[in-house]
């Protein structure tokens, strides 16, 4: 049963002020009540943001909307609790968050919300981004391209953080003409991959070297061909764990073991495994 003085944060919210009055509300007492809320910082919450913000685009890749509710919840439940620790600091509160949040908005957006520049009609999404590009370089008084790639999130997945920045570097010119240079780019590396495997295979370091500008290459490919490298390998991650589950199937109903099994039986029951989807495309 509910504590008679906690019994009102069990009232569905009537409207969406409402319901985040009562999140906070909610978030404020199990920073008083509960052991572990109480013990929380900034630091001990970073695993549960990105852990919340990959359910969520999880959820989006599923497009299961019961549950990008329930996980876009979880998103709102972060924020609500690092505001919380921010006015516990005095550093800042959920209103200052919000209001920077709506200030910034505006102020990227002079195109929507100020009048002089709405009446030049801005209607092509490239030029919304060349502005609203202009406007973060202004704001932040970056001068030059290294200040531009060194605001992309080091915490970003490395194949998201990769695409980010050569974006960005492209946007200012420094870019291949066409697709032609980037594939171009991936082969030379291969290449030297290759090479620097057959000299020293002992020499990690120099292998690691290659294998990321190998890999840097092919995002430069995902690039040009408007293809998000992180969406990309996660497709083939997913077919690659479906076709592997229909060879543990298959050698279940042999009643075989994969580890007993050879390399050309399981290629045989992944074959199996392709021209079925194929077959059902």
């Amino acid at each position: 049963m509910i504590k008679e003085q906690y019994a009102h944060l069990c009232e569905d919210a009537k409207d969406n002020k409402e319901a985040i009055q009562r999140l906070y509300d909610v978030m404020k007492v199990l920073r008083v009540e509960c052991p572990w809320d109480r013990e929380q910082t900034h630091e001990s919450l970073r695993s549960g943001m990105l852990e919340e913000a990959y359910e969520t685009v999880d959820a989006i890749n599923n497009n299961d909307m019961a549950n990008l509710r329930e996980e876009l919840g979880d998103v709102m439940l972060q924020v609500v609790f690092h505001a919380i620790l921010g006015e516990e600091k005095g550093s800042f509160d959920l209103k200052d968050i919000v209001n920077e949040e709506c200030e910034k908005m505006i102020r990227r957006h002079p195109h929507v919300f100020l009048q002089e520049t709405a009446n030049n009609h801005i209607k092509s999404i490239d030029k919304v981004l060349e502005k609203w590009e202009n406007i973060m370089v202004e704001e932040r008084g970056e001068e030059g391209i290294t200040p531009r790639l060194e605001k992309v999130p080091k915490a970003l997945p490395a194949l998201t953080r990769a695409f980010k920045v050569q974006k960005k570097a492209a946007d200012v010119g420094f870019d291949w003409n066409d697709v032609s240079g980037a594939f171009d780019k991936v082969r030379e590396e291969t290449v030297e991959l290759m090479d620097n495997y057959a000299n020293d295979p002992s020499d990690k370091h120099a292998l690691e070297d290659e294998l990321g500008d190998l890999l840097f290459s092919v995002v430069n490919v995902s690039r040009f061909l408007g293809i998000d490298p992180e969406a990309s390998l996660n497709y083939t991650i997913s077919k690659f764990i479906r076709r592997f589950s229909y060879v543990e199937q298959g050698a279940l109903a042999c009643g075989r073991a994969l580890e007993n099994m050879t390399l050309e039986e399981m290629d045989e029951l992944w074959n199996e495994a392709k021209k079925k989807e194929r077959s059902m495309l």
